[in-house]
């Protein structure tokens, strides 16, 4: 069995790519802001992201970054974690274009686990499988600043303007999730 680091942003999705592939995850990679001390996008303090890897019982790889941080200042952080990664593939509940040449760049063989499915069939999944997760962020250019808060579940589906994605796949909101060890019970 291949095993494999799981870039971790505390969200519903990467919580939902670890508990398919939970037997392979040997740990977590997060990345945040050294200034602020918040994880960028999902805009959550660190320290919440400790205490789930924690629960998770994962050694997490938690990667201080430089404001503002350019691509080039982006690898050189975390080029020297990928290099000395011992896992077969990185897995990624999303992913940004940046993030996999990084990983391109080092070797590794990047997997997308949740790449390529139904959006809307995904979230309910991810709603009827356990999944409880909170928005933490939204792009104000794409959705209202009132969902800041409001529990990731299907009120929330049926509450979505027309055009933005169930699972924020176009980074129109992100989560945090909520005692995402609960779901590795199931």
């Amino acid at each position: 069995m291949k095993t494999a680091l799981l870039f971790w942003s505390g969200g519903k999705k990467c919580a939902w790519a670890l508990r398919e592939f939970k037997g392979r995850v040997t740990a977590l990679l997060t990345t945040y802001d050294r200034r602020t001390g918040r994880v960028p996008l999902h805009d959550v303090p660190i320290e919440w992201i400790e205490q789930q890897a924690k629960q998770l019982r994962l050694p997490l790889w938690s990667i201080p970054l430089p404001s503002p941080c350019s691509d080039e200042r982006y690898a050189e952080a975390l080029n020297p974690y990928l290099v000395r990664a011992d896992v077969d593939v990185v897995l990624f509940g999303d992913l940004t274009e940046r993030t996999c040449a990084t990983v391109s760049g080092c070797g590794l063989t990047v997997e997308l686990p949740l790449s390529g499915r139904d959006s809307r069939k995904l979230a309910n999944e991810m709603i009827w499988g356990g999944i409880q997760a909170k928005i933490t962020g939204v792009d104000p250019d794409k959705l209202d600043n009132s969902f800041v808060g409001r529990k990731f579940d299907a009120e929330l589906l049926e509450s979505l303007p027309q055009g933005i994605d169930p699972c924020g796949a176009n980074r129109e909101f992100h989560t945090f999730a909520q005692d995402p060890h609960r779901l590795l019970r199931r």
